[in-house]
């Protein structure tokens, strides 16, 4: 099964250069959260998934479980399009609808993992034979445009994913979805829920370390990746709740001063002793943010679902018909 490829001629090594470069030379540090994903950190975050702390993908389940059939029957969809799809687990529920309504025509999963993509869609042939399954490499951040536009699309980006990007890119991001969609097309979206600051905070500060291992497994990409000499145990994980921005950040936290060199840049990083970078957000949302914020993009909200304990929604939003207000 060929895979459709928009990362090639380095683009993702010229993408990590980029971002590390702009992240370790300003004022905080920051680096990207989609650099924790090679083989090691998403075998981290699958085992992160099933951590009695970590609740959202438990409650995004149940959600799917519960709705994913009155999805198909709202969206009549013959085509799924899956943003991020990693190994397309929770893809089966929203698969399983669309083929039962007998609509089901194609599935194209989007994610920069071309292993991953291939061994999924390897899979999902499996289990439906008649499917059209498309995989696309692409950063969705950057590749929207570029995919496929044929059929009546349900695009579904799961997993609360939409939380990591800032305010500004998460606004530019729904319009440059929104703009590649046609009347018909509808949007299934993830996102985890304002609740306890504490809960959230055990959710991304495990005592069995295993948030800790992945966060700093962003390190040892940079050392692999990018000839850098970082001691990832000398950096402390940090989970902390921003009351302002309403979003979890993840840091590191030098636990000594440090100079870090990195070969491939010819760039040496100071850090002192107790310097945070910011690894990640993860920002929350409350009802009447997500809709405004759908609103603002251009979509028409149909449905918001929540799990039993209202801690995870999914909202089902619709491009509506032309020159409808």
């Amino acid at each position: 099964m060929s895979v459709t490829d928009h990362l090639g001629g380095g683009y993702l090594r010229q993408a990590l250069e980029s971002d590390v470069r702009a992240g370790l030379t300003s004022s905080p540090k920051w680096l990207p959260p989609k650099w924790f994903y090679d083989a090691a950190g998403s075998e981290l975050f699958s085992r992160i998934t099933r951590l009695a702390e970590y609740y959202p993908t438990r409650r995004e389940l149940e959600i799917l479980r519960r709705r994913a059939v009155d999805v198909a029957g709202l969206t009549r969809a013959d085509t799924l399009v899956e943003l991020g799809s990693g190994t397309s687990e929770k893809t089966v529920l929203l698969l399983d609808a669309l083929a039962n309504a007998g609509t089901l025509r194609a599935y194209t999963p989007v994610d920069v993992d071309a292993v991953t993509l291939a061994a999924a869609a390897e899979r999902l042939a499996v289990r439906y034979p008649g499917l059209d399954t498309r995989p696309v490499r692409a950063d969705f951040e950057q590749h929207l445009a570029l995919l496929p536009r044929t059929g009546r699309r349900l695009v579904a980006f799961l997993g609360g994913t939409i939380g990591n990007l800032p305010p500004a890119a998460r606004e530019m991001f729904l319009k440059e979805l929104r703009a590649t969609l046609r009347p018909g097309d509808t949007v299934l979206l993830g996102a985890d829920l304002v609740k306890d600051p504490a809960r959230l905070v055990r959710a991304y500060d495990d005592p069995g370390g295993v948030t800790a291992a992945f966060n700093r497994n962003v390190l040892r990409v940079l050392n692999r990746e990018l000839d850098a000499d970082f001691e990832p145990e000398a950096f402390e994980h940090v989970a902390l709740w921003d009351e302002d921005n309403e979003w979890i950040e993840m840091r590191l936290r030098a636990t000594r001063p440090m100079e870090v060199g990195i070969g491939a840049l010819g760039l040496t990083v100071t850090f002192a002793e107790g310097e945070e970078t910011r690894t990640e957000i993860s920002a929350k949302f409350r009802r009447e943010g997500m809709l405004d914020e759908l609103s603002r993009a251009g979509f028409a909200v149909c449905r918001w679902y929540t799990d039993s304990a209202g801690d995870f929604a999914l909202t089902l939003a619709a491009i509506p018909p032309p020159n409808t207000p």
